[in-house]
């Protein structure tokens, strides 16, 4: 098991001083879901939704998620992100209890001396809680769920593959 670094000796939270660790290329990869009704799903397909383009809302929800997790996450380092890519992949009725399923990914990547993994999940957060905000008012049942890390990449601990590591 590996030490944790966000205590001090005291068992105090503290930012981790990463002053001496090596720049390089981080990349983290991020999933998540959102199961609605769907009738819901055909309304965010069918540009129905009152509030405008939930998917074109959530992609710059996304963005702007990873752009300010330091501010939402207390011992972030503020990162200069180089870039943020977001994909939607909607199903419908391919729940196990019939619902429909809306996944987000998300790829973060920047050239620093810490990793972006909060970013990539604060970033997949932000995306489904928009949707369920712009489609709440026909559909309060959403699930937001299997919010998870897939792969990061860059510094000393490596590369990391969900399920390969």
């Amino acid at each position: 098991m590996t030490e944790l670094t966000h205590f001090d000796e005291q068992g105090r939270a503290r930012m981790v001083d990463v002053s001496e660790k090596g720049e390089t290329v981080r990349i983290a990869r991020a999933v998540g879901e959102i199961h609605m009704r769907p009738e819901t799903m055909a309304c965010i397909q069918a540009g129905k939704i009152k509030k405008g383009n939930v998917l074109a809302v959530a992609d710059v929800a996304a963005v702007m998620g990873a752009k300010h997790t330091p501010d939402l996450i207390p011992m972030c380092h503020p990162l200069m992100l180089s870039g943020v890519s977001v994909e939607f992949d909607d199903h419908r009725e391919n729940a196990a209890d019939g619902r429909a399923v809306l996944a987000v990914r998300v790829r973060v990547k920047c050239q620093g001396a810490t990793g972006v993994e909060m970013e990539a999940l604060t970033a997949i957060s932000t995306a489904l809680l928009t949707v369920y905000d712009m489609c709440k008012a026909i559909d309060r049942e959403m699930t937001l769920t299997n919010i998870e890390l897939l792969e990061k990449s860059g510094g000393k601990s490596g590369h990391y593959i969900r399920g390969k590591s």
